[in-house]
């Protein structure tokens, strides 16, 4: 009787301490490092301060969540999808499924409630924006079966996710949206991608192809040479957005800032052999993070300056 009440107690005991552990696995499943790339929801919100009111900011932080919340259900059906090549992999192998930590089953369920109440919660507060959500949601599922093989496509897939992100931010807050905004986030997106691929390529040398097929279609040479012409076509658009957007002609001056952060990253991937993660990056390295920091600030007093007052 002893011995049965003494297994009672710590059944009663660790029951608690697993579903914490679940809950856990499943936050973390969501992947919460890598939501600062929802950030760019704001965008739309650091070029409108005209607009500016707790009503606007509130439904610009509703954005940020809802796509973070479908990005982390894609997220979980990538990781389903990859499992087996993650288990090969130096870094992934110690994602929530692929270690086996966090049951399959419990990850895509929780995955289908949180798409499912995402996207009822942006069609109540706007069905164009629910849309944009939906579509975000379809290519990156289509990326994550398919599309992720097919060399080229794969980086315009990704650079095509950032630029509908923008186009969300600016839905919910009722702001219209330049070509020029857009072909930039779709430019720098394309960067992004672009290096996370070199990265990927040198990391994983002779066995490319057991990771992520798509790396045998590619080499460093090509990689290089398509960062060349990325960055050269975002430096000249950028310049561009800033003269021919209607905007105060005064942004001209964070030009200098879009080129080192540009030039910085660069050396990253590069030199320091850094990339494979730009959310990383952007956090922690300490250069980078100013220059983004700089560029809010200055954009947001140019605007007040020239365009508010």
């Amino acid at each position: 009787m002893g011995a049965t009440s003494n297994s009672v107690k710590v059944d009663v005991k660790t029951t608690p301490r697993v579903r914490q552990n679940m809950v856990y696995l499943l936050v973390k499943q969501l992947r919460p490092h890598q939501w600062t790339k929802n950030l760019l929801v704001f965008a739309a919100l650091l070029f409108s301060l005209h607009k500016v009111s707790p009503d606007v900011i509130g439904k610009s932080v509703l954005a940020f969540l809802l796509f973070c919340f479908v990005s982390g259900c894609v997220y979980i059906l990538n990781d389903f999808v990859d499992i087996k090549n993650d288990r090969n992999h130096p870094e992934k192998q110690f994602r929530p499924m692929a270690s086996g930590a966090l049951p399959p089953a419990l990850a895509l369920a929780f995955g289908a409630f949180l798409l499912l109440g995402s996207l009822f919660s942006a069609y109540y507060f706007d069905r164009l924006f629910a849309l944009v959500l939906l579509v975000y949601f379809v290519l990156n599922v289509a990326y994550s079966l398919k599309l992720k093989h097919v060399v080229i496509l794969d980086v315009m897939i990704i650079s095509a996710g950032f630029v509908l992100r923008a186009i969300g931010g600016s839905l919910m807050i009722q702001t219209p949206f330049t070509p020029w905004f857009l072909l930039c986030t779709m430019l720098l997106a394309l960067f992004l991608a672009i290096s996370k691929r070199r990265h990927e390529l040198i990391l994983l040398q002779q066995d490319k192809g057991t990771h992520r097929k798509v790396l045998d279609s590619y080499s460093s040479e090509l990689l290089n040479q398509l960062n060349t012409i990325v960055t050269t076509m975002t430096i000249i658009s950028y310049s561009l957005f800033t003269f021919t957007s209607g905007r105060t002609i005064h942004l001209m001056w964070t030009i200098p800032l879009v080129i080192f952060g540009i030039f910085r990253y660069l050396y990253l991937i590069t030199v320091a052999g850094k990339g494979g993660s730009p959310e990383k990056v952007l956090l922690q390295d300490k250069p980078i993070l100013i220059t983004v920091f700089l560029y809010v600030v200055m954009v947001a007093g140019i605007i007040y300056v020239f365009e508010l007052k």
